[in-house]
């Protein structure tokens, strides 16, 4: 009887212990995406700096600001402009040049090409690459996004999509400004198209450009304190709600335009 019994309740016990183990398997949420999925060819290989053309890395050269330096003064002191440009912006351009003028296969890539992949630029110099290459476009990007006759509220395709993703302009400001105050030390806020295809608030550390994440940089505002602090010292907010009294919204709409997925 102990020999006939013992089959049916081992059995038993298998059945009770393979649905247990079943039942501790983790689960995908519904409608949830891999982490590994690829971002968007149509987001990821457009030019960034230019609607023509990426930017070059071999010689990166410094490109001049498309305004007089007093131009911006409704949120940015020509002081901090000059500065900016022609100081900090000089020194990513000599610094990336630096680092690769012994990098013959490297100097053949664009900016973008580079921080797109950074595994295709050799370990020695990678950090300075990712710092400065990123200050080179960020900074390039910036210049186009402003302008003396920028502000108001955007309209065409820009304040369409933002309405349909943020609800109305003055939220989307609102996130946008809250992302650019929460950045703990230096870095830049930006407006962004995903590798999804959606507009989407992100912010980066450092000199960090969102196409190293996949996605294509629609605006962005630099909050290192060298942007504002001669003029407004810790008073960050304040800078941010004055630079919108600046932005460029006919760039911002041709880049919003030339991201949208084909």
């Amino acid at each position: 009887m102990k020999t006939f019994l013992r089959h049916p309740i081992t059995a038993l016990l298998g059945v009770v212990l393979s649905a247990i183990v079943v039942a501790c398997q983790p689960t995908q949420p519904v409608g949830s995406q891999s982490p590994t999925a690829s971002p968007s060819p149509a987001v990821t290989t457009l030019p960034v700096a230019y609607p023509d053309r990426e930017l070059s890395a071999s010689p990166a050269q410094l490109p001049p600001l498309p305004y007089a330096a007093n131009a911006l003064n409704q949120a940015i002191d020509a002081q901090t402009m000059q500065i900016h440009h022609d100081r900090h912006h000089q020194t990513y351009v000599d610094n990336i040049n630096d680092a690769l003028k012994d990098q013959p296969n490297v100097q053949k890539l664009s900016v973008e090409a580079m921080l797109r992949d950074l595994n295709q630029v050799p370990e020695a110099i990678r950090q300075t690459v990712r710092n400065n290459a990123g200050g080179h476009l960020n900074h390039t990007i910036f210049w186009q996004i402003m302008a003396p006759n920028g502000g108001g509220q955007p309209t065409g395709a820009i304040a369409q999509e933002i309405n349909q993703t943020f609800g109305s302009f003055e939220e989307f400001r609102k996130q946008f400004n809250a992302a650019g105050s929460d950045r703990f030390g230096s870095g830049w806020v930006w407006l962004v198209r995903n590798p999804q295809g959606q507009l989407q608030i992100v912010s980066t550390p450092n000199q960090d450009n969102p196409i190293s994440d996949g996605s294509y940089p629609i605006m962005g505002n630099d909050v290192w304190e060298h942007a504002y602090y001669l003029r407004y010292q810790n008073q960050r907010a304040q800078y941010l709600n004055n630079w919108w009294n600046v932005v460029n919204w006919d760039e911002v709409n041709r880049r919003t335009q030339a991201s949208q997925p084909r």
